[in-house]
């Protein structure tokens, strides 16, 4: 089969006649930009690229189809630093996974659709993004390319991400143009590829095609079947009971690592924490045996399917609660998760139950505690909801008629306020889905029917309310302070929907 000849930011190139355009980009030219977040579903828009001038999803669409015709990538986007700019000044990347797309599709939009907030909203419809809550997201596109970043202090800021995150976290203009230091994307050229086969096994492969061939990968899908509260409430006479269902954590990035031979394995940490949601350092050691097997660099890889296969859940569990403070907490055996829910709730007598399912993990924000602390707010009677966490970051929210969610943080310094407010507003969005809208349909068997990135409930731009926060100047320590509001927000949500024993509240 004859190579594909095309045109990539200017510059004619030719591929191999397989597999898609994002497989070309990535592994034969080495432009990292456009990401693999779906692995290939064409449900995250992170790998979304230009074909002549027209915004495409470049994981769904054959290189074949692009022969003859004019790509560009976020490398080769003429304005790409004034859209990084502009995504810097507004706090509008947080890990900047999925922000080199959703720059490539505002790019493309004409600007009567990309100037208001309403247009902006719409053709976010083909992208997903975790960390952010979307607003930052929005004014920014509103705003436009151009200015100035803004960035007065990166070592405060990245102090700040460091905090909210909990790992780590490059800040700056080039994150939001995906050069936040992925772990694919730093790989070596010349390293072998291994993913998992249907019997989770890893295979190896010369490239990532032949390694698919070879894994006879199967494709995610998005069930019919209902969701369920694995766990009950125990018996007593409570003024409170909350049930809580599986939850993916949805981040963008699929766990990935690399290794050379005798080295240490990168870690999937890349520039993000996920939340608490990548804590296993297994492909790392993965990684390692293989390149110290075949004597060679191995990049391994988890597709979308495998991360909500194998990766770890958020604890469901089951509480019910009095006036006074005190109560029951059955809940998924995890490690952690007991000393989690005392933190916040000291009265509650809390019972490990196994269940079916997934593996869980008490580092998945919050887990435990926030579910306790959101209880225990409900149950305060006051015109807001308070909480404040175990490491002392506070915040109270409250919700308006109109869906408009407020916000209070208390983090201590400051450091950065555009790095706050933007995690603020990112831990408002998650909580408003997680007790709305997300939950994992699970089978008899505990394996996670809903395999795709638009089955989690994950909340949309056009769904998600106005956010405003106000930040708390401070001489303290400063401390995380995000999840304090994701469970502030969580606790005035759910009372401002009358507060039903489940969630999500619409299932």
């Amino acid at each position: 089969m004859s190579d594909v000849e095309f045109t990539v930011n200017g510059r004619a190139v030719a591929v191999p006649a397989r597999g898609s355009l994002l497989d070309a980009l990535r592994e034969e030219l080495r432009l990292t930009g456009a990401k693999d977040g779906c692995s290939p579903q064409g449900q995250c828009g992170c790998c979304t690229v230009w074909v002549d001038g027209q915004p495409r999803v470049a994981c769904v669409t054959p290189v074949a189809r692009v022969r003859g015709r004019s790509v560009t990538t976020i490398e080769g986007l003429p304005d790409a630093a004034d859209w990084s700019a502009t995504f810097t000044r507004h706090g509008a990347s947080q890990c900047g996974f999925c922000t080199p797309g959703i720059i490539m599709r505002a790019a493309g939009l004409d600007e009567a659709k990309r100037s208001t907030t309403a247009g902006a909203c719409q053709a976010m419809l083909a992208h997903q993004c975790r960390c952010t809550g979307w607003q930052t997201v929005i004014e920014a596109i509103v705003d436009g390319p151009g200015g100035d970043a803004d960035l007065d202090d990166a070592s405060a800021a990245a102090a700040r991400a460091r905090l909210e995150g909990g790992v780590p976290q490059v800040v700056g203009p080039n994150v939001a143009l995906g050069a936040g230091g992925f772990a694919d994307d730093t790989a070596p050229a010349d390293a072998l590829v291994a993913v998992r086969d249907s019997a989770g096994d890893w295979v190896v492969g010369d490239t990532l095609h032949e390694a698919r061939e070879r894994s006879g990968k199967v494709q995610g899908r998005r069930t019919t079947a209902p969701i369920a509260w694995p766990i009950d409430v125990a018996d007593g006479d409570w003024d409170l009971t909350l049930q809580t269902t599986w939850v993916e954590p949805g981040y963008l990035e699929p766990d990935a690592s690399w290794c050379e031979p005798g080295g240490e394995p990168m870690s999937s940490h890349g520039n993000g924490g996920a939340f608490g949601g990548k804590e296993s350092g297994e492909l790392g050691e993965v990684a390692r045996r293989l390149a110290d097997e075949h004597g060679r660099p191995v990049r391994v890889l988890s597709t979308r399917e495998d991360v909500v296969r194998l990766g770890a859940k958020r604890p469901p569990l089951a509480i019910g609660a009095r006036s006074d403070g005190t109560g029951v907490v059955h809940v998924a055996r995890t490690p952690g998760i007991v000393d989690a829910v005392r933190s916040a709730a000291p009265g509650f007598d809390v019972v490990e139950v196994d269940l079916v399912g997934p593996a869980t993990s008490s580092a998945i924000r919050g887990a435990g505690w926030v579910e306790a602390a959101v209880v225990l707010a409900a149950l305060s009677g006051d015109a807001t909801s308070s909480v404040t966490a175990p490491n002392g970051g506070s915040a109270t929210a409250s919700v308006a008629d109109d869906g408009a969610i407020t916000v209070r943080v208390d983090a201590g310094a400051v450091l950065d306020a555009r790095v706050l407010r933007s995690y603020c507003i990112g831990a408002a969005h998650m909580a408003l889905g997680w007790v709305t809208s997300e939950g994992l349909s699970l089978g008899d068997d505990g394996v996670p029917h809903d395999l795709t990135m638009r089955s989690f409930g994950v909340l949309r731009a056009v769904d998600t309310p106005r956010i405003e926060v106000e930040i708390v100047s401070s001489d303290a320590e400063p401390v995380n302070g995000s999840d304090a509001v994701f469970a502030a927000v969580a606790s005035a949500v759910w009372r401002r929907a009358g507060l039903p024993a489940r969630w999500p509240t619409t299932h």
